[in-house]
């Protein structure tokens, strides 16, 4: 696998788990599956979190599921040193919570006020998120860069096919006896993995 633009990551049998670096080798079955995580001599790893918290999203759990996702990333990101992007789809546009601070606990305060509500601009998030992933590309290119995107894909219109130049994980967190599946052809058009939380 492509472990992104600093070539493949070091691996171990101990230690703590690189969930991100797991997921997009796909949903692990066995122990030889997880991706381990090294301290030493190994680039910083950043961690961008969009999350799309539009109205539709409060349906059926969906966001309450995604949130307990979001309190484990968090937890990893904090034991591992990552440093952590988050922004938010929902409303008129998009904000940034966190912008590639190291993980804190506090974060935990931030979701467990998280709410959905308002329209979905997450194309204007991925168009924002892809610009600050360059800049800081360019700033800082020894960092090992990563998107999670946690999404139902209730958009009116998908974006033009586009990769945000990293690994990318999509998970998709529709719900309900009616879904429209559309996330999967949106982490197709972003050239990401694609994962249903039912499945994570």
């Amino acid at each position: 696998m492509d472990k992104g633009r600093q070539g493949r990551s070091r691996t171990a049998a101990q230690g703590s788990i690189n969930w991100p670096g797991t997921l997009l080798n796909g949903r692990p079955r066995q122990r030889d599956d997880l991706v381990w995580h090294l301290r030493s001599r190994s680039p910083h790893e950043l961690w961008l979190v969009i999350v799309d918290a539009s109205a539709s999203t409060h349906r059926h759990r969906a966001l309450s599921d995604a949130k307990g996702l979001l309190a484990q990333l968090f937890d990893d990101a904090y034991r591992q040193r990552a440093r952590l992007a988050l922004l938010t789809a929902s409303g008129r546009a998009p904000n940034w919570q966190v912008q590639g601070l190291k993980a804190s606990r506090d974060l935990r305060d931030w979701l467990d006020g998280l709410g959905a509500g308002g329209g979905t601009p997450l194309l204007a998030a991925l168009a924002e998120a892809g610009q600050w992933l360059d800049a800081r590309q360019r700033r800082y290119p020894a960092e090992r860069q990563r998107v999670l995107l946690l999404t139902d894909g209730r958009l009116k219109h998908l974006p033009a096919p586009a990769a945000l130049g990293c690994p990318t994980l999509l998970i998709d967190i529709e719900r309900g006896p009616i879904r429209l599946g559309r996330a999967r052809e949106l982490a197709q058009r972003l050239a990401a993995e694609y994962r249903h939380i039912d499945g994570v």
